[in-house]
């Protein structure tokens, strides 16, 4: 059974799921010291609020060619943050496994959401 043609951004699952690793990554940068402020705390929650965003706004773009480009620049986004991960780890902020699940869960329905998009004669 399929699911029904999504009618707004907000109905996409891959855009739910990125939308919670936000929350969840706002919830874990609380505990980074306060001399990260304006450092990691900062690029990490801009890197992660870009990949939702980039998937709303993608999702009302009215070619396959634009809805991919704003697609791939929350696979940018998502990479980043990544990097930031691993650097929030080895920094000794904390434990980041549970985050890199969920970016790992939302990099898998985004590249799923994006291929049609790239195939040949769609």
């Amino acid at each position: 059974m399929s699911r029904p043609a999504a009618k707004c951004f907000q109905d996409l699952v891959v855009w739910q799921k990125a939308h919670q690793f936000v929350l969840s990554t706002y919830n874990y940068s609380e505990g980074f010291p306060t001399n990260e402020r304006y450092g990691l705390t900062s690029q990490l929650r801009r890197a992660a609020v870009s990949i939702p965003a980039n998937i709303a706004e993608g999702f009302k773009r009215k070619t396959k060619p634009d809805k991919a480009r704003m697609l791939n620049i929350a696979q940018g986004s998502l990479e980043e943050c990544q990097y930031y991960l691993i650097l929030a780890q080895d920094l000794g902020y904390g434990e980041t496994l549970t985050l890199k699940c969920q970016l790992d869960q939302v990099s898998k329905l985004l590249d799923a959401y994006i291929r049609p998009l790239l195939a040949p004669n769609s």
